[in-house]
């Protein structure tokens, strides 16, 4: 009997000498994208006081709701690339700092449209940290880090809906709108201050491949000077072949079920499973923690297996059949289908981690910014026809149909993933 191969041991870890600054950089990264996240989501809260107080519509509510991220659709691309100008600091800070000013007329607003204009300009301002706060992480983690540091600053999005869940709901049906809108106020302006102080742009990689990151090498054209500038010109990631494409289609797709258990799991659980509002508004808060551990455990994941694609294709399969599930489980007015609702928030976010940070390490520093601002941009578009279109959908066909509708997004994700020797060959 042939003895069994050894397995030849892991490659021991580079080293790490500037680890606390990273690490403070991301908690700070981490808390710009929350304060963000809850400004951007708290208007999905009001949906219920909306849609059974002030007569409107789920198809009006859902159309609110959006205008944050139509805001953030804007103005992604544009904020990415201002990051990849004068760097990570002054774009979160500034950008947090008008948002909590959009927050402040939202709070003095008065009717629907000037709401829905405020809503509009915070979440244009938002994403700012949307865009800069994820090239700051990988600027600052070296390459067998960064699923794990991505992880963990992409909990922010579902850490900003739990907290949105537990507080807008409550507020606003003892204080009102213009009250329930002071948590994300109270958040940003925090933040854009922690962050001014705080934030210390990370050192700029040579430029001469687009998946490099680092600091320069000994001899090589240093970030800011005309070589490094005609390399980053010429090494432009979307030209070499159609591997972002593919990523930023693949994320439209999963951002669907994502977006539509965020938006009206609340209203879903009130008016289907029969929860009063505060339980509704805890299991959606405890859905999205645990969808933020999730962030976690498939970051780790990935750096183990070597690859951001291949769990990408893990995750788009069980969150289609996820959906179909609690589509069942609905038309059958199970109460199981309130589990499942949390199971299927879980994997509907574990995705974003896996293609930010995939996209970030094929574009590279010197096109990081735009690349990750483009990646939000198609995302938070799509997010923004989830509202009206997804709540349109449920006055129509109702909440089982629409649910398993939605579970033909990210199926019709999986082939456009790309193969793990795509990915090892732009890296």
């Amino acid at each position: 009997m042939r003895p069994r191969p050894r397995r030849p041991p892991r490659a021991p870890r580079a080293p790490f000498p500037r680890a606390g600054r990273a690490w403070t950089v991301l908690a700070l990264g981490l808390g710009a994208q929350i304060s963000g996240t809850v400004f951007v989501s708290a208007p999905a809260f009001l949906i219920p006081l909306l849609h059974s107080e002030r007569g409107l519509t789920l198809a009006e509510a859902g159309l609110l709701a959006s205008t944050p991220t139509i805001g953030m659709v804007l103005t992604l691309i544009a904020w990415g690339a201002l990051a990849d100008r004068i760097g990570e600091k002054w774009v979160i800070a500034g950008g947090l700092a008008l948002t909590a000013l959009a927050a402040v007329g939202a709070i003095q607003a008065q009717g629907y449209v000037a709401l829905g204009l405020f809503f509009f300009l915070g979440g244009a301002a938002s994403a700012s940290a949307n865009a800069a706060s994820g090239r700051v992480v990988v600027g600052w983690f070296p390459k067998d880090r960064r699923g794990l540091a991505m992880g963990v600053r992409q909990m922010a999005q579902p850490l900003g809906v739990t907290i949105a869940a537990l507080l807008v709901p409550g507020i606003a049906a003892s204080a009102g709108v213009g009250a329930a809108i002071a948590v994300p106020f109270v958040l940003t302006a925090v933040f854009a201050v922690a962050c001014a102080i705080g934030v210390v742009n990370p050192p700029r990689a040579s430029v001469a491949s687009p998946a490099s990151e680092g600091p320069p090498a000994a001899g090589s054209p240093a970030a800011g000077s005309p070589a490094a500038g005609q390399s980053a010109r010429a090494a432009n990631p979307y030209r070499a072949n159609g591997f972002l494409w593919r990523i930023h289609a693949v994320s439209v797709l999963l951002v669907v079920p994502q977006f539509t258990l965020s938006t009206f799991g609340l209203v879903w659980l009130i008016t289907e499973v029969g929860l009063d509002a505060l339980s509704a508004g805890i299991l959606v808060g405890v859905s999205q923690f645990v969808g933020a551990i999730g962030r976690i455990a498939v970051g780790v994941l990935s750096d183990r297996v070597g690859s951001r694609v291949r769990p990408l294709a893990w995750v788009a399969v069980a969150a289609s059949v996820a959906m179909l599930v609690l589509a069942a489980l609905d038309a059958a007015h199970w109460g199981a289908a309130a589990v499942v609702f949390v199971i299927a928030t879980t994997i509907s976010v574990a995705d974003n981690g896996l293609a930010f940070t995939s996209v970030a390490e094929v574009a590279g520093s010197a096109w990081a910014g735009r690349a990750l601002g483009a990646q939000n941009t198609a995302q938070f578009l799509a997010a923004s026809v989830v509202g009206p279109g997804v709540g349109a959908l449920i006055g129509l066909v109702g909440f089982p149909l629409a649910f398993g509708l939605v579970a033909l997004f990210p199926a019709a994700a999986v082939p456009l993933i790309p193969r793990v020797s795509a990915e090892q060959d732009r890296l």
